[in-house]
C-alpha cells in the first residue's frame, strides 16, 4: 500500500513556502497601507498608487525597464533557441567546448563579473552606455538560460515528424517554422519568460552598464530604499510581482494550449 506524505515533510513544504511568501504577501499587504509609515498600519487605502502616478521619475524607470526586458529577452529567446539548436542538432563539431562554455558562462559567474567585464568592453570600444548598452548586457545574461530551456526541450524531441515533413517536399527552413518551432514553443515561451524576469529585476549588470537616461526600476529603487522605504515603492515592487505573475500563468496557459492544438504536417510544395 502505497503511504501519503509524513507531517515532516509537509510541515517542511509548509515552513519553506512560507519562508517564499510571506515576505511578498506583507510588501502586497503593505502597499494598501493609509500611513505613510511603512512600519505602522493606518487602514485600507490605494492613495500610495495614485501617488505613484506622479512620480515621474519612478514611471519613468519603469517604461525603461520594461522596454529593456522587451527588447533583451525577445534577443535572448531567438539567440538562445539558435544556440541550443546547435548545440543538439550539430553534433561534435569543431569548437563545441568553447562554443558551451561561452553560453552557459552567464549562468555560473557572479553578476559582478560580468558586469565589470561588459563595462571594460563598453570602454575599450568607446561606446557610450545608456540604454542599448543596458539591453545588450541583459540579453548576455540571459541568453544562457534561454538556451538551456530549449536545449532540454530538443534533446527529447521526435525528429520522425520533421523526417516525414521532408520526405513529403518540405524543406528544412519551412520544416523548422511549421513543425519543430512549433512543438517547441513551450519551451521558447518558457525562455522568453525567464528572460523577461530576470532583465526586469537585474540590478547589479545593469548598474554597470548602464548611463544618462536609462535609470532600470531596480537602479531607482534601491538608490531611494537608501534613504528610506517610502510607502511608493510598495506598490510598485506590488505592480511588478503583478505583471510577472500574470506572465507566467499567460505562458502556462499558451503551454497548455500547445499541448492539446495539434500540429499540422504540411504538405508538398
Amino acid at each position: 500500500m502505497r503511504k501519503g506524505p509524513s507531517w515532516l515533510n509537509i510541515a517542511s513544504i509548509g515552513l519553506g513556502l512560507a519562508f517564499l511568501y510571506i515576505p511578498i504577501a506583507i510588501l502586497v499587504i503593505y502597499s494598501f497601507n493609509a500611513s505613510r509609515l511603512v512600519t505602522l498600519w493606518g487602514g485600507w487605502s490605494t492613495r500610495w498608487y495614485a501617488e505613484l502616478l506622479n512620480d515621474d521619475a519612478m514611471l519613468d524607470a519603469a517604461w525603461i525597464s520594461l522596454r529593456v526586458a522587451l527588447l533583451s529577452a525577445s534577443a535572448a529567446t531567438v539567440l538562445g533557441t539558435l544556440a541550443g539548436l546547435t548545440l543538439v542538432r550539430m553534433g561534435r563539431f569543431r569548437g563545441r567546448l568553447l562554443f558551451s562554455a561561452m553560453i552557459y558562462a552567464p549562468l555560473i559567474l557572479p553578476e559582478v563579473i560580468i558586469g565589470l567585464a561588459l563595462l571594460l568592453l563598453f570602454v575599450a570600444v568607446d561606446v557610450d552606455r545608456g540604454f542599448w548598452t543596458v539591453v545588450i548586457a541583459h540579453t548576455t545574461l540571459t541568453l544562457g538560460f534561454v538556451a538551456v530551456i530549449v536545449q532540454a526541450r530538443l534533446i527529447g524531441f521526435d525528429r520522425s515528424v520533421e523526417e516525414a515533413a521532408m520526405d513529403l517536399g518540405c524543406p528544412p527552413l519551412r520544416t523548422f517554422l511549421t513543425v519543430t518551432l512549433p512543438l517547441i514553443a513551450p519551451a521558447v515561451a518558457a525562455g522568453w519568460m525567464l528572460a523577461f524576469t530576470l532583465s526586469l529585476d537585474d540590478l547589479v549588470i545593469a548598474s554597470f552598464a548602464t548611463g544618462p537616461g536609462a535609470t532600470t526600476l531596480p537602479i531607482r529603487i534601491y538608490s531611494e530604499v537608501r534613504l528610506g522605504v517610502k510607502p511608493e515603492i510598495n506598490a510598485v515592487c506590488t505592480i511588478m510581482i503583478a505583471v510577472v505573475a500574470l506572465g507566467v500563468v499567460a505562458a502556462s496557459l499558451l503551454s497548455k494550449l500547445r499541448e492539446v492544438k495539434p500540429v499540422p504536417v504540411p504538405g508538398p510544395i
